[in-house]
């Protein structure tokens, strides 16, 4: 990792390890790219996911965060307050908070997706 005094950095993906983070099932792995335990940003979470096939995540909302998922590959099944759909490569789903979701690798191959959320915690300030 290449990084200055400022904080900005230049960070190769494979120097992140693999984390399976809380109510993530089956091989939902992530690895947290930009996040305050690993980048100190304030107001940004960005991490790559990749689901091998079953994979899931517990259906959950957010308080406040908001959420983009962006599909890179595979398929699977978006579950978005209560309806499913199929995303695949290039589809891009924005999740406001207070709305129900899980995703899961319905497919055959790896899922993989960018998760981009804000604020970093989902608590609620006075």
């Amino acid at each position: 990792m290449t990084e200055d005094n400022s904080g900005a950095f230049i960070r190769n993906i494979a120097e992140v390890p693999w984390r399976e983070f809380p109510n993530h099932f089956g091989g939902a792995l992530s690895k947290p790219l930009v996040m305050p335990e690993t980048a100190g940003s304030r107001h940004l979470d960005y991490r790559i996911s990749l689901y091998q096939p079953m994979a899931h995540v517990a259906r959950h909302k957010h308080l406040v965060q908001e959420q983009i998922y962006h599909v890179l590959d595979g398929e699977g099944l978006m579950e978005i307050a209560g309806e499913s759909r199929v995303v695949r490569k290039h589809d891009v789903i924005f999740l406001p908070p207070g709305v129900e979701h899980a995703i899961s690798n319905s497919g055959l191959v790896d899922l993989v997706f960018l998760v981009i959320t804000s604020p970093v915690s989902d608590e609620v300030k006075p």
